[in-house]
């Protein structure tokens, strides 16, 4: 999660549309737009272009193309590092972990009437350094649930939400349906901003569902759950990141070594956005075990703004619109541009900054796919607080957002996008998924 807001506000600068005019006619013959877009604005790429290897940028644009029948065709383009360079996925690693426990509740809900999102859950302790939750002040009913987790996880980027699930779902469960849904090199392995490593990663705690907030009608108990398989082997390359590392107030020289954390790379990113925006688009296979109502209430909290929540309910003054909006907003640094919503999930940390999304503008029947990483951390020390999110990370993911929005509100489409199953009400609170 996001620990500080970001009150220095900057005013959008968009790239000069003639600028963009030739770059238009040159892709619709079938090139790469991403290294033409990127070259022809100096002013806001030139300093992470000109060494892009430092910054270790990666970049996902897929251009979505609908039918006469209204079926959407996608097309990838890349720029930047290799996919199988790791960076430190983050809070990204949340949005599987939640369509997952969604799924997960689904599954109980058929032998077990009465189960739902918001069926108040608590949680125990069974192992060292697990915590337990009786409450949670966040929801309406000042119990913790499956929902109110994902609402936080998706809004925010809450932390200990995303515990919660991956406690709910299990380490074992994770990474087994992960592999199931295709996804061969993504690994969930710790929680995350608790110190979490093995043997307590692997540990999961006891919990329960219950039918009243007064907890005294048990639905469904899970017991505390261990991990004996072997985790998932890393399939990346460049694990050891940057020159030096702070542990407390001591400093380690040499770099970080990551290969005991999280992975979750780019393609792997934008292919379970995809399927969770495009299920119909998407093999079966490949599908997360979900029904509609759990899709609605993904997309309503993947897009929603933090002021339009009634329960969790944010301060704009810490949670401004575009807080976790990276692409085009800039965290906080700009507004989207008006009938804009972003499905989105972000990530920050170690001086990475990622984010996954889709955009939908709504005013002019445009629809595109973009995620980015990008690692800003000048001084090469990890868990020192200073990176460069603010004066690179940020403005740089702002503008690339903006520049590819530029250009998808240029580019020819045969037949106009019916974006109607994205437009939601965010004024009367969603209902919770089953």
């Amino acid at each position: 999660m996001r620990g500080f807001f970001f009150g220095i506000r900057y005013k959008v600068r968009a790239l000069v549309v003639t600028l963009l005019l030739p770059v238009a006619a040159w892709a619709q013959r079938g090139g790469n737009p991403l290294p033409r877009l990127l070259r022809a604005d100096t002013t806001h790429f030139g300093r992470v272009l000109r060494n892009p290897k430092a910054y270790r940028v990666q970049v996902l644009y897929t251009q979505i193309n609908r039918d006469a029948a209204g079926q959407p065709h996608f097309r990838t383009f890349r720029y930047g590092a290799s996919p199988k360079q790791y960076f430190y996925p983050a809070s990204t690693v949340k949005l599987p972990a939640a369509a997952l426990a969604l799924a997960k509740l689904r599954t109980l809900r058929a032998q077990i009437p009465g189960l739902t999102a918001a069926s108040p859950l608590r949680i125990d302790s069974a192992f060292a350094r697990q915590t337990r939750v009786l409450r949670d002040s966040s929801a309406a009913s000042g119990r913790a649930s499956v929902g109110q987790y994902v609402r936080k996880v998706l809004l925010v980027s809450d932390n200990d939400a995303y515990n919660r699930l991956y406690e709910f779902v299990g380490q074992q469960e994770l990474n087994d349906k992960l592999r199931t849904l295709g996804l061969r090199q993504t690994r969930l392995i710790h929680r995350l901003s608790v110190g979490d490593e093995e043997p307590g990663s692997r540990h999961t705690n006891p919990l329960a569902f219950y039918a009243d907030t007064a907890l005294t009608q048990p639905l469904y108990v899970q017991p505390s759950a261990y991990n004996s398989q072997p985790l998932p082997k890393l399939a990346a390359r460049d694990v050891r990141v940057g020159e030096a590392y702070m542990q407390g107030e001591k400093r380690v020289e040499g770099p970080l070594d990551f290969s005991t954390k999280n992975n979750f790379p780019l393609p792997e990113q934008q292919q379970v956005l995809r399927a969770l925006l495009f299920p119909e688009a998407t093999p079966a296979e490949h599908r997360f075990a979900l029904a509609p109502a759990n899709y609605r209430f993904l997309y309503r909290y993947l897009s929603m703004l933090p002021r339009e929540s009634r329960a969790p309910r944010y301060d704009v003054a810490h949670f401004p619109d575009t807080y976790a909006k990276f692409l085009l907003g800039g965290g906080g640094i700009a507004p989207l541009p008006p009938g804009v919503r972003v499905f989105n999930k972000i990530g920050q940390a170690y001086g990475f900054l990622i984010d996954n999304a889709y955009v939908a503008d709504f005013v002019h029947g445009v629809e595109f796919m973009l995620a980015a990483v990008i690692y800003v951390n000048a001084d090469g020390v990890l868990n020192d607080d200073h990176y460069d999110y603010d004066t690179i990370g940020f403005p740089f993911l702002r503008d690339l957002g903006q520049a590819v929005y530029n250009y998808e509100r240029q580019r020819t489409r045969r037949y106009p996008a019916n974006l109607s199953q994205f437009q939601l009400d965010y004024i009367v609170e969603g209902e919770d998924a089953p």
